[in-house]
């Protein structure tokens, strides 16, 4: 039997059999290493060394970490406001993609126009939606506030309070909440019909059927979009710093440096100071420390709601 399994026959067999796995792979596995293994690799092996981009990196031990987590001031109002928005941007947007998309599938009639309407503002360019909803929300000369202050409403100046900052951007991604909706109406109308009947038959009512019988069937869907939302959230970038420029009042132009946050650092994002770092200031090795952090962070939120027991999943799922 050895004699027959060891056989030069079966060995080439098994030969071709791993060639023919490892050729269906290699797509994969190529674009896992250009794309993300040698980038990940990169980045480690940058941020313990001085490089300027210009001049040949120099091993510097782990002062870019101490300089990271010791001396930049602006490390933690940046880490804060990602957290933030990570926690409350990603759990509104689920929340209210989920109620849209309840509405529009128990609408009667108009279900195209409602479906269109809400999606439309996705598909809009997140440059020209962020310098349409600072217009919107400007205090002096936008019309959000002259509305507000004709019935009588004390209006907050928005992108120009640091208080107010963060939630303007929040209600900028729930105005874009499109995507969601889309997802969680395809989710929704898969539930089977015959559970909700069986339900209405026990008499179960409007909360009890969503409870038992829409939510176990689009938690995955849920889960999907927490993930992926946290994902998109811990990048945040372009909205924050376009909307802190535009309310700033600063005049760019060629060859003009501005400093993201506007106002108060209440709108800067860790990826914003990792370019900032790294492209203004020419100090890559602290912004690939900055990055490791980040990806850190996204790595462990996102391995703690996929476990069944700290994610949405239930165990029987």
């Amino acid at each position: 039997m050895a004699t027959v399994m060891n056989s030069p026959a079966l060995r080439r067999k098994a030969v071709r059999r791993r060639l023919r796995t490892l050729g269906f792979l290699s797509p994969w596995l190529v674009g896992f290493t250009v794309f993300f293994g040698y980038p990940l690799i990169a980045t480690v092996y940058f941020s313990f060394m001085h490089y300027n981009q210009i001049e040949a990196p120099t091993f510097v031990g782990l002062r870019n970490w101490r300089y990271v987590f010791e001396q930049m001031p602006l490390f933690g109002p940046a880490l804060w406001n990602t957290l933030w928005l990570v926690a409350v941007m990603v759990a509104l947007r689920v929340v209210f993609g989920l109620g849209i998309g309840l509405l529009v599938t128990k609408v009667k009639a108009g279900v195209g126009f409602f479906r269109t309407a809400f999606y439309l503002p996705y598909l809009a360019p997140p440059v020209a939606a962020t310098v349409a909803f600072v217009f919107l929300l400007n205090p002096g000369t936008g019309p959000v506030n002259d509305i507000l202050g004709s019935v009588g409403i004390s209006a907050p100046n928005w992108f120009n309070d640091p208080a107010w900052a963060k939630p303007s951007l929040v209600l900028l991604s729930l105005w874009g909440i499109g995507d969601l909706m889309v997802i969680f109406m395809a989710a929704l109308l898969d539930v089977p019909k015959d559970q909700y009947e069986a339900a209405e038959l026990d008499g179960a009512g409007a909360l009890h059927k969503f409870r038992y019988v829409t939510w176990p069937s689009i938690t995955p869907i849920v889960m999907f979009a927490v993930v992926t939302g946290v994902v998109q959230t811990m990048q945040y970038y372009t909205q924050a710093l376009v909307a802190g420029k535009l309310a700033s009042g600063v005049t760019i132009g060629p060859g003009s440096v501005i400093q993201p946050g506007y106002p108060d650092h209440s709108t800067l994002t860790v990826p914003q100071l990792v370019y900032s770092l790294g492209f203004q200031n020419f100090n890559t090795g602290a912004a690939c420390v900055l990055s490791l952090v980040l990806f850190a962070i996204a790595m462990a939120v996102t391995t703690l709601l996929m476990r069944r027991r700290a994610g949405l999943l239930s165990a029987e799922d």
